[in-house]
This record gives C-alpha cells, sequence and structure tokens, in this order.
C-alpha cells in the first residue's frame, strides 16, 4: 500500500500527466490487453482508476494469442490498450494494423526517439538491457567477453547459456546483430554459439537484480556469484529491450486509452518500474533502485526499436540455420 499511495502524489497535476478528470471520466472504462505478468504491476493500474475514475478492465494472456485474439475481433474489439514485453510483438501488431497511431506531446516527449515507433503507434514505457553475465568463479572479469560479438569466439564453445533461437527476446537481439554487421557476419556469428554448461550467459538486467532483492537467501547468494558486463561500451553501446503500450485500431475509448499511456510515462509511474520489477525507467532523471544504481551506468544502443523488431524473423531463420536450439 505504501507504493500505491506513494504513486498518487502529485500524479494528477505533476509533470505534464494528463490524467482525466474525475467529473469527466466517471463510468468511463478503458479494456486493457495486457502481455505483462508482473504482479508488482497492480498498483500502477489501481492508481490509474483512482485518480482517472476510469474502470480498467483487463485481460491477462500470452503475447501472440492477444494478437490473434485482436485480429479475430477485428472492428467489434472492446480493446483499448495492448501492453507486451517486447518490442518485436508490439511491432507485429502494428504490421497486422491492429494499433493505431496517436499524438500526444506528453509521450514524444517523454520517450526518447529510439524507444518508439516513428510513426507514433507505439511507445515503450520501461526498458531492460541485454546483459552477458559470468560466473565469478571460473571467469575473470578480464577475460569476459567484452562485445556480443565475442560469443562467437571458441574458448566459449560448450560454456555459454543463451536462450533457443524461437525466444523473440533472442529474435530482437540478433535482429540488432544483423542491423550492425549485416547478414553475412550475423550468421557466422550465430553458427559460433553454442549452449552448454554455463560459464557465461545472456540475459536481461532485471532477472539479475530481481535476484540480489530476493528474499531468498540462495538467490542473493547466486547473484553474488555473477559477473555482468554490459555489452559494446566501446562501439555502438548494449542493446535494449521494452515493455510498450499502444492503443488498439477499434479502441472504443481512445480518450482513455492515451491519458493511460501518458500516466505509465509520469515520474512516479515510470519510478514503479524501478521499484517494482527492477526495470529501467524510459525517462531520464528517475530515481533507480539501489540495486539497478549498483550496475552503474552503461551506453544503450541507440537503434530505433521499429528496426530490430522487423529483423525479428530473418534473425530466426539465422539461428535456425545456425543450429539453435
Amino acid at each position: 500500500m505504501k507504493r500505491r499511495a506513494a504513486l498518487k502524489t502529485g500524479l494528477a497535476f505533476g509533470a505534464g500527466v494528463l490524467i482525466l478528470r474525475r467529473a469527466e471520466a466517471q463510468g468511463a472504462t478503458l479494456n486493457l490487453y495486457s502481455a505483462r505478468h508482473y504482479n508488482t504491476d497492480e498498483a500502477l493500474y489501481g492508481n490509474f482508476a483512482d485518480l482517472s475514475g476510469v474502470k480498467i478492465n483487463r485481460i491477462d494472456a500470452e503475447p501472440d494469442p492477444l494478437v490473434e485474439r485482436l485480429k479475430a475481433e477485428g472492428d467489434k474489439s472492446p480493446c483499448d490498450v495492448f501492453i507486451t514485453t517486447d518490442a518485436g510483438r508490439i511491432e507485429r501488431a502494428r504490421q497486422m494494423g491492429l494499433l493505431q497511431p496517436i499524438s500526444s506531446e506528453v509521450l514524444t516527449k517523454s520517450v526518447p526517439a529510439h524507444l518508439r515507433d516513428p510513426d507514433n503507434t507505439w511507445f515503450g514505457f520501461s526498458k531492460r538491457a541485454r546483459v552477458i553475465m559470468y560466473n565469478k568463479e571460473k571467469v575473470s572479469a578480464a577475460d569476459a567477453p567484452k562485445n556480443y560479438e565475442d560469443l562467437a569466439d571458441a574458448k566459449w564453445k560448450g560454456k555459454l547459456l543463451i536462450r533457443a533461437s524461437g525466444h523473440i527476446y533472442n529474435q530482437s537481439l540478433v535482429g540488432s546483430l544483423l542491423a550492425a554487421n549485416g547478414p553475412e557476419k550475423t550468421e557466422a556469428w550465430a553458427k559460433g554459439v553454442a549452449a552448454g554448461e554455463a560459464e557465461i550467459c545472456v540475459s536481461n538486467t532485471y532477472y539479475y537484480v530481481n535476484l540480489m532483492r530476493s528474499k531468498k537467501a540462495e538467490d542473493r547468494e547466486i547473484a553474488a556469484k555473477l559477473g555482468v558486463v554490459f555489452p559494446n561500451q566501446a562501439n555502438r553501446g548494449t542493446h535494449v529491450n521494452i515493455s510498450g503500450g499502444a492503443v488498439a485500431r477499434y479502441a472504443p475509448n481512445k480518450a482513455a486509452a492515451v491519458k493511460f499511456l501518458e500516466y505509465l510515462v509520469s515520474p512516479q509511474a515510470q519510478k514503479y518500474f524501478a521499484e517494482g520489477n527492477s526495470e529501467y525507467p524510459v525517462m531520464a532523471g528517475v530515481e533507480l533502485s539501489a540495486e539497478l544504481k549498483s550496475l552503474g551506468t552503461f551506453k544503450e544502443d541507440q537503434l530505433n526499436a521499429r528496426v530490430f523488431a522487423q529483423n525479428n524473423a530473418e534473425a530466426l531463420k539465422i539461428m535456425d540455420r545456425a543450429g539453435w536450439k
């Protein structure tokens, strides 16, 4: 309850957040299709409802079934806002014509250009870095890979743990490599990456930070044994992915949908993403949790998220040809 109370403070009128006036919004409903399955998001939804007077009806499901549901419902869909956890998935919905561009000065000023769709159809509201972690008992900081490209070095064969090709997080990462290095070099890299007993792994930052923050001693012990490398700091920067939101193409409550997305980039809500699920806020200057702050600052890849999202299909083909499991 403390977090929820903290979110309320100043939200209605702070930092350009445009919450609907309660008197205007009484009886209004927002239909939210969400592929985010984090219990910590409950306070966010509750506070928007309290502040705006808009009731939220939420449908939680995996992203692909939600996209198929939107497609099947067509112009009869009740969905106002679609939220998912990867640029690839929300871009897929845009390409299928299931979302609509919106005009919002709040969103375009708050969300950096590389973390939103160039046509303002979808917007990132939290982000995570895709980092390299290493077992400090087996690998020294000096020997740990410094770039994603280094993972293809023969010395890591059988020692790298990474998700399968079918996982969209990997498709987005390899999509960013495609944009940086082209198909031939990316395919050669993919062939050099193999899974095995881990001395190093590729993972999102929030998994590591959640281990650090865990109430279980064994989780914190695991975190203490890991070193973290933000890759490609001497060149293009570390790949970041987003959780993003968009207004559905046939949203019956478009005004409330836009206000909800604007609410997600308010300073207070942005701070909650860092505190609630150990994600990075998309807005600069938002206070981070102590654990996130302990990772230090890093240079992030400025590649627009739509680019690596559109490369997902080709990235999957490359990984499959390279024999990823």
